[in-house]
């Protein structure tokens, strides 16, 4: 029991040091609540680990002319280097970070198909993880983690993917596939979930305790942030709003169900219309194609307009039902799709306050981050910051015990 306690104290406050960036220890204490003799005693521990490190403060931030200079605590950035990475439909987007964060190298490695095999999945990862090491100049042993996020159905705690549409099979351990092929500690989450936790790390959810990411891309995806925390559901792979129903026996989702709301917003949902509506859409990939249907309905052409206006109603649809259902602080729409403003045009914005519970405050905020793979990597580098920080706070207790 008590090396639980030592265990937890250790994890909090490794946690608080990197939300602060740099922090003293009485604020600290502040902060998380334990004693301050606890944090001083804590905190040389893992300043003897080398995990975190002082760092003094300037005369001028610290109020003081006179006396000891106070000094801060900070994440030691050499204890640990990592890799992140975002599978996407066609590449592999790869960062290199220090235990801070801090980018060190990033990578985009290219793949012809869309789906692989277990086996050929792994060696695409395999042979990602070694370009991006050497671009960083190092040895790939030198990583204490790998994170990974793809799409699918994920079970975070296990490193399961039930179903991904980057496999052509389901039911794989990927976690523990890439781990025997290349030595490190792997981390697998839904790609979704680890946007949440870049925004929660680098943007705009630090220092907001509840709220949502909802991703645009080749398919939709959900992260939710409550109480700090990721959620992930008992059986590790809740918030699929892509695969929420919004339409009963609707439109075939690439999931394999009907009526899924990815099967009515996400690219390949709306290309598949574009086919079956008219001839008159053609470019050389989804993304030139689907720009060339938005430019059509904006021009007025009606099967484009029917097209485009749907899939906002569809999309307004669910993310009221994710106000009613979470009451967040904050939602974030993000993913590389957010260059395409019809699903968030003041009329979808609008539909989805009219169709939330109305109480006399503001509805949550709903702000756009248009980022790219490189930042969903990130994602995965801070899960990978995460997991590694948990086995290495668990193995100083163990050492001191």
């Amino acid at each position: 029991m008590a090396g639980d306690q030592k265990d937890q104290s250790r994890r909090v406050l490794l946690t608080g040091i990197r939300k602060a960036g740099r922090i003293a220890r009485v604020d600290l204490a502040h902060d998380t609540g334990i004693s301050a003799a606890t944090v001083t005693t804590t905190t040389a521990d893992l300043i003897n680990e080398g995990l975190i490190e002082e760092t003094p403060r300037s005369v001028s931030e610290a109020g003081q002319k006179r006396g000891r200079p106070r000094v801060d605590l900070k994440i030691r950035g050499q204890a640990h280097l990592v890799a992140g990475m975002k599978l996407s439909s066609h590449s592999i987007s790869s960062v290199i970070t220090d235990f801070e964060g801090m980018v060190l190298a990033e990578h985009d490695y290219p793949m012809r198909n869309i789906a692989f095999s277990p086996s050929d999945l792994t060696d695409h990862i395999s042979q990602a993880l070694q370009q991006v090491s050497a671009q960083a100049g190092i040895d790939q042993t030198n990583l204490s983690g790998l994170g990974i996020g793809m799409a699918g159905i994920i079970d975070g705690q296990n490193g399961f993917a039930y179903w991904s549409p980057t496999l052509t099979e389901r039911n794989v351990a990927i976690r523990d596939m890439v781990s025997t092929q290349t030595g490190l500690n792997v981390f697998v989450d839904n790609d979704a979930n680890l946007v949440a936790m870049a925004e929660q790390y680098f943007g705009h959810g630090r220092g907001i305790s509840d709220f949502l990411v909802v991703t645009i891309e080749s398919g939709v995806g959900m992260g939710v942030v409550l109480n700090n925390e990721v959620y992930r559901g008992a059986r590790g792979c809740g918030a699929e709003f892509g695969h929420t129903k919004v339409h009963l026996d609707g439109a075939l989702c690439r999931c394999g169900q009907r009526g899924c709301l990815e099967a009515y917003v996400a690219d390949y949902a709306l290309l598949r219309e574009v086919s079956l509506g008219t001839d008159t859409i053609a470019g050389q990939d989804s993304a030139e194609r689907l720009q060339i249907l938005i430019d059509a309905a904006k021009n007025g052409d009606r099967t484009a307009e029917t097209i485009i206006n749907r899939a906002g109603r569809m999309f307004a649809m669910g993310l009221a039902n994710l106000v009613n259902i979470f009451d967040p602080q904050l939602i974030i729409l993000s993913g590389e799709r957010m260059q395409f403003d019809f699903l968030y045009a003041d009329d979808v914005i609008e539909s989805i306050r009219r169709s939330t519970v109305q109480v006399d405050v503001p509805p949550p905020e709903v702000v756009i981050h248009k980022w790219g793979n490189m930042m969903w990597a990130m994602g995965a580098a801070a899960y990978a910051i995460e997991g590694v920080s948990k086995t290495a706070v668990r193995k100083g207790v163990e050492i001191a015990s």
